[in-house]
């Protein structure tokens, strides 16, 4: 009975077979790499086209792995031919750097015929994804974001401002004080964090009523919320 985690063959002459069972364990374990960074993806530039790219970039790396097999000349030839490509896409999240060598791997590995370690990885690397998904770990920060606001000119109004942030806040430091309407209010912005992340809401609110205080605006790291 065939061994599907074992299954090997000469690198230099793959059979048929092989080619096929290749092709589909990799599009299997890039399948899976891609599911779990649809559902770990924190961000607002999801973008569909780059999920499939994870895909077809596994299948792409176990084809070139095949064709190379133990050649060294196929090998330098293959450099040769990828260096004419010139890639200019800008990854704006490390994230997604890791997610497509975790795919590359998982093609390379079936390409070269790891079967077992190309499943092993892609399975360790999808657990611990959705472990550090699940788990605060890597969240604690200094300040969560940005408070900012313009206010009348008033020794009184500074205190009360201070009160209402040492209630909602954790820490705040403020980094920019400028005069608006020739003196008369102050604009201000604050570096905060928040003693409860569920409070974001009511922390706005709270500065809304008073009547001093104008155009307030919380951005945060995770989630806006403005005006």
């Amino acid at each position: 009975m065939l061994d599907f985690l074992t299954l090997q063959t000469e690198a230099s002459n793959p059979t048929f077979i092989s080619v096929i069972y290749t092709t589909l364990l990799s599009f299997i374990l890039s399948m899976l790499i891609a599911l779990t960074y649809e559902r770990t993806y924190r961000g607002l530039s999801y973008s569909r086209n780059y999920v499939q790219a994870l895909i077809l970039s596994s299948i792409v790396a176990a084809m070139i792995m095949q064709a190379i097999g133990d050649s060294l000349g196929r090998g330098l030839g293959m450099i040769g031919a990828l260096s004419i490509i010139r890639f200019r896409t800008v990854f704006k999240d490390p994230k997604d750097i890791i997610f497509m060598f975790a795919s590359l791997a998982a093609g390379i590995s079936c390409g070269v015929f790891g079967y077992s370690i190309a499943v092993a990885g892609t399975v360790a690397f999808c657990l611990v994804a959705f472990f550090l998904y699940m788990t605060p770990f890597g969240q604690e920060r200094y300040y969560d974001g940005m408070l900012r606001f313009n206010m009348e000119t008033n020794a009184d109004n500074t205190i009360v401002i201070e009160k209402v942030l040492k209630t909602y806040c954790k820490n705040f430091a403020l980094i920019t004080l400028r005069e608006l309407a020739q003196g008369n209010r102050l604009d201000y912005a604050y570096h905060v964090k928040l003693r409860k992340s569920n409070a974001k809401n009511e922390f706005v609110n709270r500065l809304r009523e008073l009547n001093a205080i104008n155009d307030v605006h919380l951005l945060l790291q995770e989630t806006t919320v403005e005006q």
